[in-house]
């Protein structure tokens, strides 16, 4: 009885560190991604196609 419940805490604290991992990597990657834009610029202003014109910058 004691070692099933060792089981199943040892069980939960592997899946409550696994899911904190795995918030924290797609939060950083999130982050890492709005820097990007913010620094090179985003594409999404500058449509290639659709009609519209690129606006050029020097």
């Amino acid at each position: 009885m004691v070692r099933t419940k060792l089981i199943l805490a040892i069980i939960a604290v592997v899946i409550s560190f696994s899911a904190t991992s795995l918030w924290f990597l797609i939060s950083e990657r999130q982050e890492a991604q709005k820097r990007h834009e913010k620094f090179f610029g985003s594409t999404k202003e500058y449509p290639t196609s659709g009609g519209e014109k690129m606006k050029i910058e020097w």
